[in-house]
């Protein structure tokens, strides 16, 4: 029973270490609130219901063993809560109807277990990113559009304690010093914070919600993301260990189909995944996650993404997956690729398959050293592929814009060619993107690698139509 979690009223003092408890009310149970300016552009009712809940929490906080919430059942302590709730409606002589009463003590239990404000959020499947901007305003994007919800953190101060809640559960921090972190929530969405006096408005949130359902490559089709020959071409790529080079936009889609692609790799392979906020929902058993860390208050002690790759090297990886490649790490992924952890994968930031290589190219420089750009090329013409190119277009929609093969240098300039390729023929009226991808009618020089790992294919698969 719940009662073997909360001290009995009346109880004070006589309660095993360890238990849950809401100690009985003291004649002056809430502090003195501090005299706070009232910002403008909240609603009176509104501000009024946030100032009502702020004092509750204060309240609950005060009298909670918060040592053992995780060991008591929502239920059990909703019922807890609610009774507080009612109790203190009753002496500040204000009336609620149950239903609202109900939904304070829910909203009062995401404050104390979860992340407030935004657990309705978090909770609802249709919302893909939550962006915080400021306490007062947040949006979400639904289906590719974005749009504001009426949902408000009762100040600046309350923002900050949730963002503080969320990196201080991954071991991170966010303050004057280090103004701005990458984190994840427990179920592996993706968090990014940033805080004054980089963030002018007050601080920002932006979360990237982790799917319970990931998209497959046959979903992807359903949705006319890709077509059926080149989902079969890309399943077939990844069992032949090619080294493939994920590139789009911010948004584009390049975690999931990094996703989607590793559920081809076969099971028995060891795979080491890098990340600087750990995302990745590979499905095989043998997989080591790894993850950046930040230098420490003093400055020292950060462990970066290019130190977890040469580590990796140390790990008899058969597949390496670096979630992004953003600085000098991408030279230490090219050596991987063209020493023999064939079938590696990794994202980068860029609009075009060609500007994904240009990139490569700039943080291979980032490293710092002497090595000649026609150097730096052949690694890359060699280390590899495919580059499969991302883009979440005008109407929100993503999709792959083409899949390029990398077929060796001409001269001091990579050469390419597009296998597939999306092209956009018009819009609807309500303004949705129409067009198909399809082949290009160029047979890759994969094709006989592929054949090689014995996959065939049709003639259709590469024939222009």
């Amino acid at each position: 029973m719940f009662r073997d979690f909360v001290g009995r009223r009346g109880d004070a003092g006589k309660q095993a270490p360890g238990t849950l408890r809401l100690v009985p009310p003291q004649p002056d149970p809430l502090p003195a609130q501090p005299v706070m300016h009232k910002p403008a552009g909240i609603d009176a009712a509104l501000r009024a219901r946030l100032d009502l809940k702020s004092s509750l929490h204060e309240l609950l906080l005060s009298r909670l063993n918060l040592a053992v919430l995780d060991r008591v059942e929502r239920s059990e302590l909703k019922a807890e809560i609610g009774a507080l709730v009612l109790d203190y409606l009753k002496a500040e002589n204000r009336p609620m109807r149950a239903e609202d009463a109900d939904q304070l003590t829910d909203e009062l239990i995401d404050e104390v277990l979860g992340l407030g404000p935004l657990e309705p959020l978090l909770a609802d499947p249709t919302v893909a990113d939550v962006l915080v901007n400021s306490y007062r305003n947040v949006y979400v994007e639904r289906n590719g559009v974005l749009e504001r919800v009426p949902v408000q953190f009762r100040d600046e101060r309350h923002l900050l304690r949730i963002i503080d809640k969320i990196v201080s559960r991954v071991g991170r921090r966010v303050d004057e010093s280090q103004p701005w972190v990458d984190a994840r929530l427990e179920d592996g969405s993706r968090v990014n914070a940033i805080i004054r006096p980089c963030a002018i408005d007050g601080p920002t949130l932006s979360i990237r919600k982790f799917s319970r359902d990931p998209l497959t490559l046959e979903r992807l089709v359903e949705r006319g993301v890709l077509s059926e020959q080149a989902k079969r071409v890309l399943h077939a790529l990844v069992e032949a260990r090619l080294n493939i080079l994920i590139s789009g936009g911010t948004g584009s889609g390049k975690t999931t189909m990094l996703n989607a692609l590793s559920a081809f790799i076969d099971p028995r392979q060891r795979i080491v995944t890098i990340e600087d906020a750990a995302e990745l929902q590979l499905k095989q058993e043998h997989v080591v996650r790894l993850e950046t860390r930040p230098a420490s208050i003093e400055g020292s002690a950060a462990v970066t993404q290019r130190d977890l790759v040469r580590n990796a090297l140390r790990m008899r990886p058969d597949r390496i997956i670096v979630g992004e490649v953003r600085g000098a790490e991408a030279f230490d992924m090219l050596q991987a690729m063209n020493t023999g952890h064939d079938g590696s994968m990794t994202t980068i930031h860029a609009n075009t398959a060609r500007d994904a290589l240009s990139r490569l190219e700039q943080m291979v420089a980032m490293m710092g050293g002497e090595l000649p750009l026609s150097a730096v090329r052949q690694q890359v013409a060699a280390g590899i592929n495919v580059v499969l190119q991302l883009a979440r277009l005008s109407d929100g929609s993503r999709r792959v814009m083409s899949v390029s093969e990398i077929t060796g240098m001409e001269g001091d300039v990579i050469s390419m060619q597009d296998i597939y390729r999306f092209r956009q023929t018009g819009r609807t009226a309500d303004g949705a993107v129409v067009g198909s991808f399809a082949a290009t009618g160029i047979r890759p020089k994969f094709a006989e690698r592929l054949e090689a790992a014995g996959m065939s294919f049709s003639g259709e698969t590469f024939e222009e139509v």
